[in-house]
C-alpha cells in the first residue's frame, strides 16, 4: 500500500509514530492467531424427555450427559427453546412445601427450572411437578458452568412429549 504524501502515518512526530506502532502491534497479533471475540462460550443443555438425560454442550463439543428426571403424568415439564431466566443458588418452592431446590436455573416464566434433587434415586424417570431434577453435584457444575459463561450465552432445548411414561 502506497500512502500519499502527507498521510498522517507517514508524518515524524507523536502522532504518526503512535499509529505505526499500533498498526504493528495488532498485526503481530493477528499474525499470532489472536482473537479479540468475547471469552464466552455457547452453552446449549438438551432435555430429552422420552430417555431422561440431559446433554450439556459447550461451543458444540459434549460437556456432559446426565440422568434426569422430569414432570410426572399430569405435571409435564413443557418442550421448546428457552433462555435461561435466571439463577438462584438455593431456592424453596412456595408452591411445593418448601422444597428445596438448590443450583436452580429459571427457563420458563411459569416457573420451571432445572435444579439438583436429594431424592436421587428417583432420576432417570418422571417425578417432578414439572421441573428438571438432577443429582446435587451435576447441579452445582451446570450452574456454576452458566453463571460464568452467563445466562444470555446460553439455552435449554427440552425434546419430546410433555408427559412420557417409562
Amino acid at each position: 500500500i502506497k500512502l500519499a504524501d502527507g498521510h498522517p502515518l507517514l508524518a515524524g512526530g507523536f502522532w504518526g509514530w503512535t499509529m505505526r506502532a499500533l498498526i504493528f502491534a495488532f498485526s503481530v497479533l493477528i499474525a499470532l492467531g489472536v482473537t479479540f471475540a468475547p471469552a464466552s462460550a455457547a452453552v446449549q443443555v438438551r432435555i430429552s424427555l422420552a430417555s431422561q438425560r440431559m446433554n450439556v454442550m459447550v461451543d458444540g463439543a459434549q460437556y456432559a450427559s446426565w440422568t434426569i428426571s422430569t414432570g410426572k403424568q399430569g405435571y409435564g415439564t413443557p418442550a421448546g427453546t428457552y433462555r435461561p431466566q435466571s439463577l438462584r443458588v438455593m431456592h424453596r418452592s412456595s408452591r411445593y412445601n418448601w422444597a428445596p431446590m438448590p443450583h436452580s436455573i429459571f427457563f420458563t416464566r411459569k416457573g420451571h427450572a432445572i435444579h439438583g434433587s436429594y431424592e436421587t434415586k428417583r432420576l432417570g424417570r418422571p417425578a417432578s411437578h414439572g421441573c428438571v431434577r438432577l443429582h446435587p453435584g451435576n447441579a452445582a457444575q451446570l450452574y456454576a458452568l452458566v453463571q460464568r459463561q452467563g445466562v444470555t450465552n446460553a439455552n435449554v432445548v427440552v425434546t419430546g412429549s410433555k408427559t412420557q411414561r417409562r
